[in-house]
């Protein structure tokens, strides 16, 4: 299988307009709603996310957090290399909150079981909501879905989902490469 673009531009930008709609609709003027994008690529999704609704509603500050949960992951202690953590910043109290998880890729959905569980620290919301950009179907570890989907794909274990943000990669693009992509282009490093 050859490496094949999921998301493009415009339909990239479209997809995030889209996902912010659909946030307006459930969180009116996000008076009691908080946004938390996840270390380390939730975070671009997120700042998208608000940078949109912010547009849509100037009077209103909407809160976003950045989360790490390195050390909360099950399987952090089993990584051959030491874990190098990012920063947590989340300057307000998720108690009795309505929380957006965000993410760019829900795969085994590990990461979100982590990011629940680190979030604690911050308080007890009312309610918890995932929105990701991908939704690799078929492929869950745990019995978690997303309650926002950008793209949904059936794609198996041995292909890759990578999201391309204009912040670190100069373009916004999701991209699904196979295995056998991927041993090639070590190679050509």
């Amino acid at each position: 299988m050859k490496e094949g673009i999921i998301l493009g531009n415009p339909k990239f930008d479209i997809t995030i307009q889209r996902l912010c709609h659909q946030l307006i609709e459930n969180h009116n003027d996000f008076s009691n709603s908080v946004l938390i994008g996840l270390q380390p690529r939730g975070i671009y999704l997120a700042k998208r996310i608000q940078a949109q609704l912010q547009q849509l509603h100037p009077k209103k500050t909407i809160n976003l957090g950045q989360l790490d949960v390195t050390f909360f992951r099950d399987d952090f202690r089993h990584r051959a290399n030491p874990l190098v953590p990012n920063a947590t910043q989340i300057d307000f109290i998720i108690e009795n909150k309505k929380v957006i998880l965000i993410d760019d890729v829900l795969f085994t959905g590990r990461t979100i079981r982590a990011g629940m569980d680190a979030m604690l620290a911050f308080g007890r919301p009312a309610k918890v909501e995932l929105l990701v950009l991908i939704d690799r179907r078929y492929t869950r570890h745990l019995p978690i879905e997303p309650d926002y989907v950008g793209h949904s794909i059936d794609s198996i274990s041995s292909e890759k989902v990578i999201v391309k943000w204009k912040e670190t990669e100069g373009k916004d693009e999701v991209v699904l490469i196979s295995e056998n992509n991927l041993t090639n282009q070590k190679k050509q490093k």
